[in-house]
């Protein structure tokens, strides 16, 4: 099994995302965003947090038209899975993979802490393993975390069951309290929260390692 994991100037999530990676069983490539293609036989790239090209024009802007984001779009509609957590979340919006906009959060603050999200669906590769409805806890750090999307959006987000997770109380402004989302074929997730930094005792907290078991066992099986 093979993960890749997008590095981008102003990353600094890429290496916790490669260690959680790693600890689910993955062999793990980092890939430098101006390289044109993924390494062979990849599984699923993650997109990870940071401040991509220093947030400028819109976070993820710049990023989004890098070379090996073509790579990205080319394994996804292949049927490939990708994760792009908070700054790759915006990323993935802004590639359109994902529908929406994350734009600053109400109040104007960056916020920085665990919180708890409520698990929206367990029915994708990426939740599999956790119960629907049930409360993790993963940390966020974000400005632009203020999930936005038109009404035509939101109803079929609810109705094809795409949110992944929910903040269970407001944090940022998030309309429906939307944490994440699927997309249509569901094996692309895009979250605010930060799954990998609650991937291992050390961390003092361990709920985002069953989202990797998770995204592992898919591999797995599809490899076999």
């Amino acid at each position: 099994m093979k993960a890749a994991v997008l590095v981008f100037p102003g990353s600094n999530c890429d290496r916790g995302l490669a260690m959680a990676f790693q600890s689910a069983g993955f062999k793990v490539e980092m890939v430098w965003h101006k390289d044109a293609e993924l390494p062979a036989g990849v599984d699923i790239v993650g997109v990870p947090g940071g401040f991509s090209f220093g947030d400028y024009l819109r976070s993820g802007a710049i990023a989004a038209r890098s070379p090996i984001v073509g790579a990205l779009m080319a394994h996804v509609r292949k049927g490939g899975h990708a994760i792009g957590i908070c700054n790759g979340f915006q990323v993935l919006l802004e590639t359109g993979l994902l529908p929406g906009a994350l734009m600053c959060n109400a109040g104007i603050r960056f916020i920085c802490k665990p919180v708890e999200l409520e698990v929206a669906t367990a029915s994708c590769d990426f939740t599999k393993d956790y119960a629907r409805g049930s409360t993790v806890i993963f940390p966020v750090a974000h400005r632009d975390g203020n999930y936005q999307a038109t009404e035509e959006i939101r109803t079929a987000l609810a109705a094809e069951d795409r949110i992944a997770f929910r903040y269970k109380s407001d944090i940022n402004g998030s309309v429906d309290r939307i944490a994440g989302i699927l997309s249509e074929n569901r094996r692309v997730l895009g979250l605010m929260p930060h799954p990998e930094r609650a991937a291992d005792p050390v961390l003092g907290m361990t709920d985002g390692a069953v989202l990797f078991d998770a995204c592992s066992a898919a591999a797995a099986a599809a490899d076999a």
